[in-house]
């Protein structure tokens, strides 16, 4: 088996989802269930005996020791975190605890397990750290994408914490010599993501006619990542990934955040017009976000070249696909967006405007 951190989040979940319909090997599932874990995500694996479901927190190391000790997992991946930039400065102590204190607990749970192991299980034994581009920090327009080797120059209380715990993750690997991998990927977008995420908040703001709020003057630039193209090359990482080393997982599409809400609001109008008018005509223009990095883009030839990875969506083919999801399973986003996110929405958005 393998035991997977925050696997009913928007990553982990499709990762579970992904590796259960292709792998023949089981999965602990751990996950807190804070606002952005979603069981719902999960109930096409309601009663599949190889998938087992713990709700637990990873600073909780009594737990992490039972599970390790029962199911003798052969690998860790680490998708569980605090992952919102903006929920990030309006409270960054739960970005502390959750990506800084709870990897290292997650960590040391690792250790102790993996010491313990017979030579040949600790030889093969993976822990598999899902981190982010952001860590990087802003890139300039002229300036070369991220690479790994790129310094780390974190601008926002997420950033950092995910900083931290990469750290603490290279620090493992290099002291105690457990088998650590670490993955940098760009946005991720496709079905089940939050939607405080702007793909699928601007799909569901469209839909119910509410403001499309975009920060600044809209020329932030991502390089945008089908979820789908993401799990397919962790998969990869563990599988053939050399520990002790990193690998960056780009979908090779910088699209400015303005471009990517008006090819939403295309999407809409040719998929289900409005009665009148088109979706653009929603577009507002709210306050910029405090730190906003300018452009993130990934070099991922080194996942290319190493472990032969490729994404298989273009933009335009993975956001077709995401937008007929989320029309297709409105229940689901209706479930998901809780008074309590109405009200941050309200907060973080809606009174910037």
């Amino acid at each position: 088996m393998i035991l997977v951190t925050g696997g009913a989040g928007f990553i982990g979940a499709n990762f579970v989802l992904d590796w259960l319909d292709g792998v023949d090997e089981g999965v602990i599932n751990v996950d807190k269930l804070t606002y952005a874990g979603n069981l719902g995500t999960l109930k096409s694996l309601h009663g599949d005996p190889s998938h087992i479901f713990v709700r637990g927190d990873i600073c909780d190391r009594s737990t992490l020791d039972l599970l390790l000790a029962r199911h003798q997992p052969r690998a860790i991946v680490h998708f569980a975190a605090e992952s919102h930039v903006d929920r990030s400065i309006h409270g960054p102590s739960d970005f502390v605890q959750t990506n800084i204190v709870g990897t290292f607990t997650l960590l040391e749970a690792a250790r102790f397990y993996w010491n313990a192991l017979p030579a040949d299980e600790r030889d093969a034994f993976r822990f598999v750290n899902v981190s982010t581009d952001e860590v990087f920090g802003s890139l300039e327009q002229s300036d070369a994408p991220f690479s790994e080797t790129s310094l780390y120059t974190p601008n926002s209380p997420f950033s950092a914490t995910k900083a931290s715990s990469d750290h603490l993750v290279r620090a493992w690997h290099h002291t105690y010599g457990l088998p650590t991998l670490t993955t940098h990927c760009s946005n991720n977008y496709g079905p089940y993501q939050f939607p405080e995420k702007l793909i699928p908040l601007m799909i569901i703001n469209a839909l119910a006619n509410r403001q499309l709020p975009v920060y600044g003057d809209g020329q932030h630039v991502r390089d945008w990542l089908y979820v789908g193209d993401h799990c397919s090359a962790i998969r990869k990482v563990l599988a053939k990934g050399r520990p002790g080393e990193s690998y960056n997982i780009g979908g090779c599409n910088e699209v400015k955040n303005i471009e990517v809400v008006h090819m939403l609001c295309d999407l809409l109008d040719d998929i289900r017009p409005k009665r009148k008018g088109s979706y653009r005509d929603q577009v507002t223009w709210v306050t910029e976000r405090l730190g906003h990095d300018r452009r993130y883009a990934i070099d991922a030839r080194k996942l290319g070249r190493e472990l032969g990875w490729k994404p298989d969506e273009t933009f335009e083919s993975g956001l077709e696909k995401t937008v007929k999801w989320y029309l297709e399973h409105e229940q689901w986003a209706d479930e998901t967006t809780s008074d309590e996110f109405q009200d941050w929405l309200q907060i973080n958005c809606q009174k910037r405007a």
